[in-house]
């Protein structure tokens, strides 16, 4: 090697593995007490914890860990690649110095040993560069790797958390602000996971560059007068005082933005849910000829979106002008610095370009946490609604229900209640007892509690106590009055909320021929979405064909043949008790026409009291 070259590249090789080594330790060390310590003393540390605390303490976490750590490590492999290119640079810009002044005073062989620095540099820097691109494309795959393997363990355990216990539906009785969950699961699970890597592997590395780039700055710099004081190595203290004061004015202005982001979040959440609506209730809307009622609503919507779109903007341009101005400065302050003692001789050009290199990454290493306060507000943002929609799950598991238990055969209620949520009765001490078979219609005036009985023997509606003894599963079914038809082909459709692969195709075929949708049979495995496509009626027919298809043991209905006709109606009906005559029946009709196929009636005032007779025809 040259004698003017920085490092001794012929040993580098093993000196900057162990260098790695070394440092991938005390920073796997550092990370993991910098991580419980903020885990455990900060509030969105806590908040990360609860959301994703059990990703790495699960039985299956080692593969997670070990990912972890090939992300570490190549983080910390990136910071030496650094390294090595500025020292590759100083050599380089110290040999085309030197083949300048052998030129000037015409020294031969001068100019030919800064030839030769010169030329083993640029080999340097084609080994260097070639690694550096390996490097960076690995750590891209490792990356992404860990992200996807987070991002789908995070998304299956939100999506199971928000429909155990029928949170989806019970949030609503908890915490109104528990908007958009779709929002939350979708977008808020994937920045959470790619920014918790970003930043937490952005703060390693700013660390380890600080670390490394400060020794070379130590030992580029040279002593400096400040108000009649001479400071030795003057450069690495003012660097330091001048981030210190930049990420103080920096974090003043940028916090705004955490609260200013969250609302951003939920903004336009809100305005897509109502272009949703809009789109779901298209047929509806166009009825009522109400497209000048959704487009001021749409535009008032979107009017609260920009009026905080604009407060965000106002606060960017103050965050990002402050910090564009602080990184301007830092880029002329080291050859600044270091201009005088260059024009004395003291250091080479390389020297000079090196130093600008390390007081740029010790300026960045100390900004990173300044620069990146935008990105962690968002972050916060997402911790707070991901973190809020699990503690909200929680609660609404914890309201009361009925007591529930599980019976082979028949249904019995016991001193059932059921509430408003002012806590005005509507349902007092009912008792209840059908056998196999048997059959009843519950009626009463709007209002008088008969969806809402369902609701709470379907453990839905918190305001309710008392006991149900059903059968099990899917032994008990549950028809609304508008069917739940999933997205997927009419099959799955057809067998909801069974699976498609307890039915052949066969069966289903002739199921739906029962029910008088015979000019669906060669549409099985067509995919759309069938709630759009089927009118309602056509929809009620489906819900019996589940009936049909499932054979329940119970089988609740809730207006269900509002949407047919009296003679379709009849048909159904009369097809259930001919293909399930053991099916107990329990409806909830306005219709009169309904009472026939019942042998009891259960008659509700509203008012907390009850009246069960049989069922005049």
């Amino acid at each position: 090697m040259s004698e003017s070259s920085s490092l001794d590249w012929n040993h580098e090789l093993w000196n900057s593995l162990r260098w790695i080594l070394e440092a991938f330790g005390i920073s796997a060390v550092c990370f993991v007490l910098a991580a419980v310590l903020l885990l455990r003393y900060t509030r969105w540390g806590r908040q990360f914890w609860r959301i994703s605390g059990d990703y790495f303490t699960g039985r299956d976490s080692a593969p997670t860990w070990a990912l972890l750590a090939v992300v570490l490590f190549m983080t910390v492999f990136a910071v030496r690649m650094t390294v090595l290119l500025s020292y590759q640079g100083n050599d380089m810009y110290t040999a085309l110095q030197l083949a300048a002044q052998a030129f000037a005073q015409g020294d031969a062989t001068a100019l030919d040993a800064a030839k030769s620095a010169f030329w083993t540099s640029v080999v340097v820097f084609a080994i260097l560069a070639t690694i550096h691109v390996a490097r960076s494309l690995l750590d891209f795959y490792v990356g992404q790797a860990f992200d996807i393997r987070w991002r789908r363990w995070l998304t299956d355990h939100v999506t199971t958390d928000w429909l155990e216990g029928r949170a989806f539906y019970r949030d609503r009785f908890v915490d109104a602000t528990i908007d958009n969950p779709d929002q939350r699961i979708q977008q808020d699970v994937t920045d959470f996971v790619q920014i918790s890597r970003s930043l937490s592997m952005g703060a390693v590395g700013a660390l380890v560059s600080l670390v490394s780039f400060t020794k070379i700055l130590w030992d580029l710099s040279g002593p400096m007068t400040l108000f009649g004081t001479e400071v030795p190595r003057a450069m690495v203290f003012l660097v330091f005082a001048y981030v210190l004061f930049s990420t103080i004015v920096a974090f003043w202005l940028g916090r705004p933005l955490i609260q200013l982001n969250f609302w951003n979040e939920r903004l336009t959440a809100n305005f897509r849910y109502a272009l949703v609506r809009v789109r779901d209730g298209a047929e509806n809307v166009a009825f009522y000829r109400g497209e000048g009622v959704e487009r001021q609503g749409l535009l008032t919507r979107f009017a609260a979106v920009l009026r905080n779109y604009w407060q965000i903007v106002y606060r960017t341009l103050k965050f990002n002008g402050w910090n564009l101005g602080v990184n301007q400065v830092a880029v002329v302050f080291p050859i600044l610095i270091q201009a005088p003692r260059f024009f004395s001789g003291t250091i080479t050009l390389g020297d000079v370009t090196q130093s600008a290199t390390a007081f740029g990454q010790v300026h960045d290493s100390l900004s990173f946490f300044r620069e990146s306060y935008d990105t962690f507000a968002g972050y916060r943002a997402s911790l707070i609604r991901l973190d809020g929609l699990r503690r909200a799950n929680h609660d609404s598991r914890a309201l009361p229900s009925l007591d529930a238990a599980d019976v082979d055969g028949g249904l019995e209620l016991e001193r059932v209640g059921v509430r408003t949520p002012d806590g005005a009765s509507l349902v007092t001490d009912l008792d209840l007892t059908m056998a196999p078979g048997d059959t009843l219609v519950v009626k009463g005036q709007s209002g008088s509690g008969k969806t809402t009985l369902l609701r709470s023997l379907a453990q839905m509606w918190p305001f309710a106590e008392g006991v149900v003894r059903r059968p099990a599963g899917r032994e008990t079914l549950f028809l609304s009055q508008m069917p739940y038809l999933p997205l997927g082909d009419l099959r799955t459709a057809v067998a909801y909320p069974g699976s498609v692969e307890e039915h052949d195709d066969d069966r289903i075929r002739d199921v739906l021929r029962k029910v008088q949708l015979g000019n669906l049979v060669d549409r099985l495995d067509e995919e759309a979405d069938w709630a759009k496509i089927l009118s309602p009626g056509e929809q009620q027919r489906i819900a019996f064909s589940r009936i049909v298809l499932l054979r329940p043991a119970v089988a609740f209905l809730d207006e269900a043949t509002s949407a047919v006709d009296e003679g379709l109606e009849y048909s159904l009906y009369d097809l259930i008790r001919t293909e399930v005559p053991d099916c107990i029946l329990f409806s909830v009709s306005h219709r009169s026409t309904v009472d026939q196929h019942h042998a009891r009636q259960l008659e509700l005032s509203g008012d907390g009291s009850w009246e069960l007779s049989l069922v005049s025809v």
